[in-house]
């Protein structure tokens, strides 16, 4: 079998201008489509990655507000509070000192308006006890009121127990004035007389003795030596009717302490 070289030849060239060809037409677009196409998708995944890293660090900015927020929100919570527990115990604080000055107020006006009635009941009442006791002595002294009265401060002043009239006698021994002697009703010369011849006899035998008027002894008369002073009037009868008068005032419901007139002696 012969071989013909023309035709082995002739394929060799076809066969290379085909792979050229290939090559020129085909491969290289194909190759350069793959790089480009390549470069492409790297491009993007590189943009992709950098969109990723941004979100992530996005993400995380925004995380870190969010948990300044939570924390800045927690202390604007905690602040609240405090203040609204400050205020309510300010306002708690203020009404009760508006509470308190109102019970004090309340009371004062209370306290007033007792001691008021308190007061015109007592001197209501010792004016009728003024006038039980005059019309007493009138119906049954048989004699003056005053000179009643006279009589009676002589008497008692006779019978002084000793440490009294001592007391009197030594006041009188310091003394620059004279006697001072007052009455609830006024007194005629001859009761005044009376009265002087008692105190020079029982006190001072050489004193001057002074007269006066005291409707707030309610008939009665007060001896004043010096500082000391002896008392004998219709105040002891209303010592009675004042403890009656307290427990009808307590009973209801005004509660006080009452400071009760003098009956007998003071000194």
């Amino acid at each position: 079998m012969q071989i013909d070289w023309l035709t082995v030849v002739a394929q060799i060239v076809n066969f290379l201008v085909l792979v050229w060809l290939l090559q020129r037409l085909l491969y290289r677009p194909i190759t350069d489509a793959m790089a480009r196409r390549e470069h492409r998708i790297e491009t993007r995944l590189s943009e992709a990655r950098a969109a990723r890293a941004e979100v992530e660090a996005e993400t995380e900015k925004l995380r870190a507000q969010r948990q300044d927020l939570e924390a800045r929100r927690e202390e604007a919570l905690r602040e609240a509070r405090q203040s609204a527990s400050d205020l309510r115990r300010e306002l708690e604080e203020d009404l009760r000192k508006e509470m308190e000055a109102r019970r004090r107020t309340w009371e004062a006006h209370l306290k007033d308006a007792r001691d008021d009635f308190a007061a015109r009941l007592r001197q209501r009442a010792g004016h009728q006890v003024v006038d039980i006791v005059a019309r007493v002595l009138r119906d049954y002294a048989g004699s003056d009121l005053a000179g009643q009265v006279a009589d009676t401060f002589v008497d008692r002043l006779a019978n002084l127990d000793a440490e009294a009239r001592g007391r009197l006698k030594a006041a009188a021994a310091r003394a620059d004035g004279p006697v001072r002697v007052e009455s609830s009703v006024p007194l005629r010369p001859a009761a005044r007389s009376q009265i002087t011849r008692a105190i020079h006899a029982h006190i001072a035998p050489d004193m001057g003795v002074d007269y006066g008027e005291d409707d707030g002894l309610l008939l009665g008369l007060r001896l004043s030596v010096g500082e000391q002073t002896v008392e004998w009037s219709a105040a002891r009868f209303l010592g009675r009717l004042e403890t009656t008068l307290d427990e009808v005032i307590e009973g209801g419901g005004i509660h006080r302490t009452v400071r009760r007139p003098e009956s007998a002696e003071s000194g």
